[in-house]
């Protein structure tokens, strides 16, 4: 996929800071399709952490997610209701969007539906590792990534060569240290610590 943190917490204890750090750094790009496309096209029912949800009956839906949604129609009372829940939300969220915010959900499921089920596997279990952190190591994490997606191009793919001619040692003392120096710049990167 081209990202900088494949395979980088191999090797780690579980558990162990720089490890978690790891996870969070390969989570991040992963995740944020995630995080803008929504959670119910990715979310596993019953994810840790989360309340039981109500079943929730196909007439409380408005008319306009009952339209979206129309294909469970028939099977809606047979759907979990942390699915119904989510299907919910994700259909109120297509509603409240623009067109141009909907071309990119379009863009982003598409991506989605292309990768393997093991990356899609991969993408959730990192999507829960993301949502285990505390909220101010998520924000941490979602402004290194705003950060990452802010630089040009060039920068950003030096980063990730940098990133994967790296040995795992060498991307957890990266991480520990707060920052990479993408090519000839002097100025670090800073990752969430």
């Amino acid at each position: 996929m081209g990202i900088p943190e494949k395979d980088a917490a191999r090797g780690a204890e579980p558990g162990a800071p720089a490890a978690r750090l790891e996870a969070v750094v390969k989570a991040l790009l992963l995740a944020i399709l995630l995080i803008t496309a929504g959670r119910v096209w990715a979310q596993e029912p019953g994810a840790p952490g989360e309340a039981q949800a109500a079943p929730r009956a196909w007439q409380s839906l408005s008319p306009q997610q009952q339209q979206l949604l129309h294909n469970f129609q028939g099977t809606w009372n047979t759907l979990p209701p942390e699915k119904q829940q989510a299907l919910a939300r994700g259909s109120q969220r297509w509603i409240n969007m623009s067109p141009e915010q909907r071309a990119g959900a379009q863009q982003r499921f598409r991506q989605w539906q292309a990768l393997p089920p093991q990356e899609r596997q991969l993408v959730r279990e990192r999507w829960r590792q993301f949502k285990a952190l505390p909220p101010e190591e998520q924000q941490r994490v979602r402004q290194q990534f705003q950060r990452f997606r802010q630089m040009p191009l060039a920068e950003r793919q030096a980063l990730r060569r940098q990133w994967r001619q790296m040995t795992p040692e060498q991307r957890r003392g990266a991480l520990q240290r707060g920052g990479m120096r993408p090519g000839p710049r002097a100025m670090p990167r800073r990752f969430p610590r």
